[in-house]
């Protein structure tokens, strides 16, 4: 906030932040735009003043902007442009090594070069390309934690005596994008599977990772409601909820294929099931406890595809489930995401189609609710291609009818859309 009093703030990110950021904006200046045009023009000319090659820290911060307002646009494509510029860039300038005067600009690199790979992770997968940070290197120190990083003064020396203090927020998601990384190729895999057999001891293995990343945690970074209040008064409530939206979402895909298996007389099969729904049931109840904070509430995009992810499982209970107080948590949670879905989509358009693969998925079930589930192509592109539609999983175009609505980029939703989706379930 100094460099933007004083003006030293490149007049190019400032426009990229404000093509982000004025869709949340009260201000009257915006009074009569609607939030999800907001950015529109700050983008185009943040995009103009870019220069792709002016190789530096500030064309790595633009790209990442840029990237993210292609994103929420739905432009996939765009993303991966801007993304994969903003890894060449950091590679060119092996950023993380990168000699620095000062410690807040060498800990500014650490942190931007990890936050990178996550990126790059998470859209790679998205529009299933290879990885453009493919092998980071392992000795890269984690970020300090976030308070400490906030107290740096902007003239302090490099201390080559600084010893790795205690693990940060951002630390931690560091470490569970290694095991998304993990899951992703798993997952992979698991669809390519001719013979549809479970890769049950990867499942495990990784299992082991998650529950051993969540048993490692000091008291005060664990998920609880006086932690979530504790982060939420230093300004660092959103980060902490990402954190476990992070996790509870890599275990719903981590167990997402054997969804349909909680009947089968196999337990081990059964157990992952029982996960599946519990992953999803803890990630809903972040989000409700995060909007209900004040300081807390996670209003980005990339919430409405987890949350799609998890209302799929509600489907699942709503559809196939044999227990009256269960079917009525998963009525009501279901009921709540479309509403928080809704108020999403008012701020992102790529929650258009968010909204229409939540409603693909429950025609899918609709046609065959034994092949629903399933882990093949078509799953892994619902799963993890977040910004694109989906097809028809039985064929079909950018158009699809449920119930007595038909779903286009366009179409209005409201909470009629969700009584359809709910009439199809027994009522507990």
């Amino acid at each position: 906030m100094a460099n933007l009093a004083t003006g030293n703030i490149p007049q190019v990110i400032l426009l990229a932040i404000i093509a982000l950021s004025a869709r949340f904006s009260t201000h009257a200046y915006f009074g009569t735009v609607d939030p999800r045009a907001r950015g529109s023009e700050y983008m185009r000319r943040a995009a103009q003043l870019l220069d792709p090659s002016d190789v530096s820290l500030t064309g790595i911060q633009v790209c990442v902007l840029l990237g993210a307002c292609r994103i929420v646009d739905g432009d996939a494509a765009g993303e991966s442009v801007y993304y994969g510029m903003a890894c060449r860039m950091a590679q060119l300038l092996d950023l993380p090594n990168r000699a620095c005067e000062t410690r807040l600009e060498r800990e500014t690199n650490i942190r931007i070069w990890h936050t990178l790979v996550m990126i790059d992770e998470w859209s790679s997968s998205g529009v299933n390309i290879p990885r453009q940070i493919s092998q980071p290197p392992n000795d890269i120190p984690l970020p300090m934690e976030e308070m400490a990083y906030l107290s740096l003064r902007q003239h302090d020396a490099p201390n080559p005596l600084d010893t790795q203090g205690p693990i940060s927020l951002l630390g931690q998601m560091i470490v569970l994008n290694n095991i998304f990384k993990q899951v992703n190729q798993l997952n992979v895999k698991a669809a390519q599977d001719q013979d549809n057999t479970p890769r049950i001891v990867d499942v495990q293995e990784l299992t082991i990772q998650l529950d051993a990343w969540e048993a490692s945690l000091p008291d005060y970074m664990r998920d609880t409601p006086s932690n979530l209040a504790h982060y939420a008064a230093q300004g660092l409530g959103r980060v902490f909820a990402a954190v476990y939206l992070g996790i509870y979402h890599y275990g719903q895909l981590l167990m997402y294929q054997f969804l349909h298996h909680d009947a089968s007389n196999n337990d081990t099969t059964s157990h992952f099931s029982q996960r599946c729904k519990t992953f999803a049931e803890k990630l809903c109840n972040m989000v409700y406890a995060a909007l209900d904070t004040p300081g807390c509430d996670v209003l980005y995009n990339m919430v409405g595809h987890i949350l799609v992810i998890a209302s799929t499982v509600q489907i699942h209970t709503l559809l196939f489930g044999d227990n009256s107080d269960e079917i009525a948590a998963a009525r009501s949670r279901l009921e709540r995401n479309y509403t928080i879905l809704l108020r999403l989509r008012q701020l992102w358009p790529s929650l258009d189609f968010c909204m229409m693969r939540l409603k693909v998925f429950h025609r899918a079930c609709i046609v065959s609710m034994e092949t629903s589930f399933k882990l093949d192509d078509w799953m892994m592109r619902f799963l993890s291609e977040f910004a694109k539609p989906v097809n028809d999983r039985n064929g079909g175009d950018s158009s699809w009818g449920v119930g007595d609505i038909s779903i286009t980029p366009s179409s209005d939703f409201d909470l009629d859309s969700l009584a359809i989706l709910l009439d199809t379930a027994p009522n507990p």
